[in-house]
């Protein structure tokens, strides 16, 4: 009698486990997709992304031009606003 009762426990943790086991490979292969969708929609941005590397570049000179030129406005603003202050 005891002997049957600890085989169908152990059957009982073994089917368990391999529930589990079988749950834990169905969301790998999952993820496995849905990494590799990942992947692709990456190296399309990067694609798309590489014409505009030879284009910033004048882009970046220009807005660090405006920013020193906003800079001057801004201390004139200031001294402006000093002024009609009293």
């Amino acid at each position: 009698m005891l002997l049957t009762l600890t085989l169908i426990v152990i059957a009982l943790v073994v089917l368990a486990l391999a529930g589990y086991l079988i749950a834990i490979a169905a969301a790998l292969a999952r993820a496995r997709r849905n990494v590799a969708q990942l992947a692709g929609g990456l190296e399309a941005i990067a694609a798309q992304v590489t014409p505009l590397g030879d284009r910033l570049q004048p882009i970046n000179a220009a807005l660090d031009e405006l920013l020193a030129a906003l800079g001057i406005v801004d201390r004139h603003l200031l001294g402006v606003a000093r002024i009609l202050r009293g």
